[in-house]
């Protein structure tokens, strides 16, 4: 009943600010369109499929869950840096009791994102004339709930550490990462090289990849990607508890 009542109140938050609307719900069909336009000005003989529907898809769904991250991050940090958490500290709730109001409806939203992008890809596919299976998007759904932990424990820890102020300068900086070296914009595999090594040492790389498996149909191929999506989701998402802890120890 406490992480519900506090859930309700941050879904109501998410509700009230427009902006949650425009970046993760509009930004990434945005994005898919203006690819999908550039793709098609891209010359056959240039080889190049990051932009064609059926990869793009996947790596624009993760590009979007990125901005789940600014909005746990500027939520928490407001939270925090108000009267409101610190009259509730006084309540019964844990500090997981904490973490899991601010999960459910971050969750909630990255999943009604995850339709929506990848809706309208199954839209841009059938246009396009590119093959891509409906059984594909629910099995790359699937693999992206790790992802989708993993940006919002960020968006958490963050806040949890730093101000309202400085906690979406932080977020920023990690989407742009997450941008230029998972693989959404460009082929890593053929870059090759010191960034290849270092797209595969971080998390981002591993959870485009896994999508694009999933959508794909070889959801047998992700296991090593979504291993080690998981292990910085739980490193993260441990963090963030603690750090919530830790706040609740010095206000109280």
């Amino acid at each position: 009943m406490r992480i519900t009542a506090f859930a309700n109140r941050n879904i109501k938050e998410l509700i009230r600010d427009p902006l949650s609307y425009v970046f993760c719900l509009g930004f990434p069909v945005v994005m898919l369109l203006l690819m999908s336009v550039i793709n098609k000005s891209i010359p056959a003989q240039a080889n190049m499929t990051v932009f064609r529907i059926d990869n793009l898809c996947a790596g624009i769904t993760v590009f979007g869950l990125t901005f789940l991250m600014l909005f746990a991050a500027l939520l928490s940090s407001k939270d925090r840096t108000s009267s409101f958490l610190t009259r509730l500290y006084a309540s019964p709730m844990t500090a997981f009791d904490f973490i899991a109001g601010y999960y459910l409806p971050m969750l909630l939203l990255a999943l009604i994102q995850c339709v929506i992008t990848f809706g309208v890809s199954l839209i841009i596919a059938a246009v396009e004339g590119v093959s891509l299976s409906i059984g594909g998007i629910l099995l790359a759904i699937v693999t992206l709930i790790p992802s989708m932990i993993l940006f919002i424990g960020f968006g958490l820890l963050f806040g949890c550490k730093f101000s309202d102020k400085a906690a979406p300068g932080l977020c920023s900086a990690v989407i742009s990462a997450a941008a230029i070296l998972g693989g959404i914009w460009m082929d890593v595999d053929a870059i090759g090289g010191a960034i290849e090594k270092i797209c595969c040492i971080l998390p981002f790389y591993h959870s485009v990849t896994a999508a694009r498996l999933a959508v794909a149909g070889n959801i047998g191929e992700c296991g090593k990607d979504l291993l080690i999506v998981c292990a910085y989701m739980i490193v993260v998402a441990a963090l963030s508890v603690i750090a919530f802890r830790q706040n609740m120890t010095k206000d109280k």
